[in-house]
Order: structure tokens, then C-alpha cells, then sequence
């Protein structure tokens, strides 16, 4: 598990619009946001990142960079980015089941096709949202061990307007 106020497992990994993204090299006014999403086949994470695209420019605004990845192999990723619509910022990929699990996150087993018709991998990432201090320690973290339940945007950058002006310290950290 990992502990607010100590530093968080390095992290880096490919995105569809071909760079590279790299935790140490975030250099955030405020924080970094760590949204991981379950994958392609997930339309609850469809509905979650149309709300988070539309609302970038808000956590921008905020002082927070923001990177959202999943354990999707980039072929999916980039169905995901088109298909789902998602304009304001681009999807990671490829992160790795142990580098999941050395985050904390909650690792599924496939249950076939879903819902909406894709296939889930044989093994992926659940939810995770996670704050980070620009020195690269835990501020916050969000986990579940489903789809459902995530903490919605329009809340965490509420939770923000206060944290920010109020210097407000991470908790849970005993």
C-alpha cells in the first residue's frame, strides 16, 4: 500500500499520441493526477474520461497535470482515444500488471466480453486516481476493486479548491 507523504513508485509509460509520459519529469504547480482505467472494454471508464476530457482545462487551471493510463496494449488505447472521443488530453498505455500491483491497484481476471461487446484481457488494472506532490510524494489515493463507485471529477476539483488555498496536509499518513 502506498502512504501519503512518502514517495510514490516510479512510473512511466507510452501514450497514443506517440511520447513518452514520465512521473519524474512532471514538474506541476500543485500535483500530478494518476487516473488508471480499467481498458477498452470498460464503458463505465468510456463515461469517466468523456467527463475528465471535458474537465482538463479545470484541473489545468488548478496547478494539476493530469495523465490517465491503463494496462491496455496500445491498439486499444488508441480505439479507446478515438472512439470514445477524447480531444483535450492523450491515453497512456501499456502499463504493466506489476506495475499495477506495486501502485496498489486491484488486478481483475477477464469475465469474457462485456456490455458493451469488447472482450476484457486476461488480466487488468481496476481503478486508481491518485494526487502526487510535485516532490513525488503521496498526497492521495483513490482504489477500488471495481468500476463502479470512482470519485467524480466535478468532487475532487472541489476537494482542490480547498486543499490549495488552505495548504491542507495529506491524511492517512499514521
Amino acid at each position: 500500500m502506498l502512504m501519503p507523504r512518502k514517495p510514490v513508485p516510479s512510473l512511466e509509460f507510452p501514450m497514443v499520441n506517440g511520447q513518452t509520459w514520465s512521473l519524474s519529469q512532471q514538474k506541476p504547480e500543485n500535483f500530478t493526477m494518476v487516473v488508471v482505467y480499467r481498458g477498452l472494454h470498460c464503458p463505465i471508464c468510456h463515461a469517466y474520461l468523456r467527463e475528465l476530457d471535458r474537465q482538463i482545462s479545470e484541473f489545468n487551471s488548478r496547478g494539476v497535470n493530469v495523465a490517465v493510463v491503463s494496462t491496455d496494449p496500445q491498439d486499444r488505447a488508441e480505439t479507446a482515444q478515438a472512439e470514445w472521443g477524447l480531444d483535450n488530453f492523450s491515453l497512456g498505455y501499456g502499463m504493466s500488471i506489476e506495475k499495477a500491483r506495486e501502485w496498489g491497484l486491484y488486478i481483475s481476471t477477464s469475465r469474457g466480453a462485456t456490455s458493451a461487446g469488447v472482450v476484457e484481457p486476461d488480466l487488468f488494472a481496476e481503478p486508481g486516481l491518485f494526487l502526487i506532490r510535485p516532490d513525488g510524494t503521496l498526497y492521495g489515493a483513490n482504489y477500488i476493486t471495481m468500476p463502479f463507485a470512482r470519485p467524480h471529477f466535478d468532487a475532487v476539483l472541489k476537494a482542490l479548491d480547498f486543499i490549495i488555498p488552505n495548504d491542507y496536509p495529506a491524511r492517512g499518513e499514521a
